[in-house]
């Protein structure tokens, strides 16, 4: 799996954004190219941004145990899997505005680095090393940017 925290993947996954348009077409699935770019901004506002509700004790233990490892391997998701709710994007956003944010996340955290991914808690599926933290990244990225065609 190509590592997110590299300034080269991080150039090329930035290329990709820059080949979408407003009228990009998705290749399967159901949302729009700008829900798109929302729906793959959460993960990201899921670690910078306080605007996520934790899921409950019992929610993170099930998401500890049945999705964390489909979530944090090198294995690609499959096409039209389920998304969590806080994932689904119900109206259409501004293009540019999600191509911007995700962009800017992006870049945060390659500039961020690895270490400080390494051990760090995510939201849901808890305490995550530099490994899984890249591999959801990239590959939920690469799902979605694949999705669309770049």
């Amino acid at each position: 799996m190509k590592n997110i925290f590299d300034q080269n993947v991080t150039a090329e996954l930035i290329e990709r954004l820059d080949k979408l348009t407003p009228e990009t077409k998705q290749l399967w699935g159901k949302m729009s190219v700008s829900k798109m770019l929302a729906h793959c901004n959460v993960a990201y506002e899921m670690v910078y941004d306080n605007i996520h509700k934790p899921p409950t004790a019992f929610m993170k233990m099930v998401l500890q145990l049945l999705i964390k490892e489909r979530i944090t391997n090198e294995k690609p998701y499959k096409k039209n899997n389920p998304t969590a709710p806080q994932f689904i994007i119900k109206y259409d956003k501004d293009f540019e505005t999600e191509k911007k944010r995700l962009v800017a996340y992006i870049e945060k955290t390659q500039q961020l680095g690895e270490e400080y991914f390494d051990g760090k808690k995510s939201l849901s599926l808890g305490k995550l090393d530099k490994t899984q933290w890249n591999n959801m990244f990239y590959k939920h990225l690469d799902h979605h940017l694949t999705q669309f065609g770049v």
